[in-house]
């Protein structure tokens, strides 16, 4: 059914009769008369009982006045945000990392962005988790957070903080008393990380592939409340930066050693698509992105 139908039916229910909705739709009463009466010849039945003041609703007619209110609401809906698109304040943005250890920060974020810009959805795409320069790419993901400048002509990066990574350990663990844990020391230990495989775990690249050792035991444990819990009681450590930690109840007996004398650091990135740094909506993530985590 043509919208010009809709409008019509909207209009003259409004206005009351043909000869007001006349000038509000800019065409003749003739013009009005014409389309009702084609519009009642494919429905079959009468739309408006008519009087010399006053048209009012059949009862079909109400219920496509109804109808003919939601349809237009939608399309006006659907334009406004296609004009918000275009503009740029309104997008939808999936965001994946390199790292399941930096997930523990987004969720909070990611309510604040709800608060302040409602207009914005973010959504976390744990899939492309440790790949997510070829999910930019390929356009399945829209903002990658990564430890090195992507080498690619297409994608933009931009600098967000420096951290060190840490091992989390018990207090009363063999390396407790130690100033620092040398890569030696790790050939001892038993490693809880995130997931595999091992390079995407900073402390092995950075640190102990470089130095050739391997830890005597590493096991995956994807929830760092549970990594917790098991370093806790002294059955392993793990590496990770203190921001990442700031959300979880620590227990007392865990202390932090820095990894190797001057400390395993690492810079970390936003990448973006070249032709999306310009969208509105983007700029405000990466702003708000920027501005929550500067301290870290």
């Amino acid at each position: 059914m043509d919208i010009k139908y809709f409008r019509l039916i909207k209009t003259i229910t409004e206005e009351g009769n043909i000869a007001n909705s006349s000038e509000r739709l800019f065409l003749t009463q003739s013009a009005l008369s014409h389309q009702l009466k084609e519009l009642e010849g494919r429905l079959g039945f009468k739309v408006f009982h008519r009087t010399r003041n006053k048209w009012k609703l059949t009862e079909e007619g109400r219920e496509l006045y109804r109808v003919a209110n939601e349809v237009l609401e939608t399309i006006e809906q659907g334009f406004n945000t296609i004009q918000q698109i275009k503009t740029g304040s309104k997008g939808n943005i999936k965001v994946s990392t390199e790292c399941y250890s930096f997930y523990q920060g987004l969720p909070g974020f990611i309510q604040k962005m709800r608060m302040l810009y409602p207009q914005i959805d973010v959504d976390l795409i744990l899939e492309a988790t440790h790949q997510p320069i070829s999910k930019l790419l390929s356009n399945e993901i829209d903002i990658a957070l990564v430890t090195s400048i992507p080498a690619n002509d297409r994608l933009s990066s931009i600098t967000l903080f420096e951290d060190e990574t840490y091992a989390v350990m018990h207090k009363e663990h063999r390396y407790g008393k130690a100033e620092y844990l040398s890569a030696s020391d790790f050939a001892n230990v038993h490693l809880i990380i995130h997931s595999f495989p091992l390079e995407t775990v900073s402390v092995y690249e950075q640190f102990l592939k470089p130095n050739s050792i391997t830890p005597i035991k590493i096991s995956a444990i994807p929830l760092t409340e549970v990594s917790l819990e098991m370093v806790n009681a002294n059955m392993g450590i793990i590496c990770m930066p203190k921001w990442a930690l700031k959300s979880l109840k620590m227990p007392r007996d865990l202390i932090f050693k820095s990894i190797g004398k001057h400390g395993v650091k690492r810079t970390h990135y936003l990448a973006v698509r070249k032709e999306d740094v310009h969208k509105k909506y983007i700029n405000d993530f990466i702003s708000s992105f920027k501005e929550e985590f500067l301290g870290m």
